[in-house]
């Protein structure tokens, strides 16, 4: 039976979570996808920086430009997760009221909401990012919620990676956590675009962790 406990197991002897030190962390719908509250709590015991998405509306959007983006917001301590209010969905989510006490990960991205400019600016590279979907498939492929918030959100990051004058930065490493059922048989395949990012890593519910290099799969 699919639980979180053992996704947090799996999770805790990758290589990739064990060696980060700043990681997005999706929080979950009541139900419909795998908790990551138990995620949550191990990451700060582990005193890794926790960053969390943010959705709020663009400055003046163009007719063929998005109407609100995606960002990744710092959360200060357990219990600043504890005391998040639940959006219309049920998702714990940051008040825009404390937006500008909080890192962005693309602070200085200039098509989130003016209202926000007065946050501090300091922006954070992250290197891990768990992932939600509505289904999987076994090439690593994601079908998300059809916002397409996620597949953005990278675009920018690259951009910004790719801009970056430190030297070294690299994407995030992508993880996807699937509930079993979320999963499709080998046969058959998510559709995906040019846009749609692939994920490098998929942990399932049932004992299954699949890579794109191959160089790692566990079970049960």
């Amino acid at each position: 039976m699919t639980t979180a406990h053992e996704v947090l197991a799996l999770l805790r002897v990758l290589p990739e979570f064990q060696a980060a030190n700043v990681i997005s962390v999706y929080l979950s719908m009541p139900s419909g996808e795998l908790s990551t509250s138990s995620v949550v709590r191990e990451a700060f015991r582990q005193k890794k920086r926790i960053f969390v998405p943010f959705i709020a509306p663009v400055n003046d959007p163009s007719p063929d430009a998005p109407k609100s983006v995606m960002d990744m917001v710092s959360l200060h301590s357990e219990e600043d997760y504890q005391n998040l209010e639940p959006d219309r969905w049920g998702i714990p989510t940051p008040s825009p009221s404390s937006i500008d006490q909080r890192v962005r990960c693309l602070g200085d991205d200039d098509l989130i909401l003016k209202s926000f400019e007065n946050n501090v600016m300091e922006t954070e590279h992250v290197d891990l990012i768990l992932m939600p979907g509505m289904a999987f498939d076994q090439r690593l492929a994601r079908l998300g919620h059809g916002k397409g918030f996620y597949d953005f959100f990278l675009q920018r990051y690259q951009k910004r990676t790719d801009a970056s004058k430190k030297g070294g930065e690299k994407m995030p490493f992508l993880i996807g956590l699937a509930l079993q059922e979320q999963v499709l048989p080998e046969s058959q395949h998510v559709p995906t675009g040019a846009l749609d990012w692939p994920l490098d890593a998929l942990v399932v519910g049932d004992g299954r962790v699949l890579r794109r290099d191959y160089s790692y799969v566990n079970s049960y």
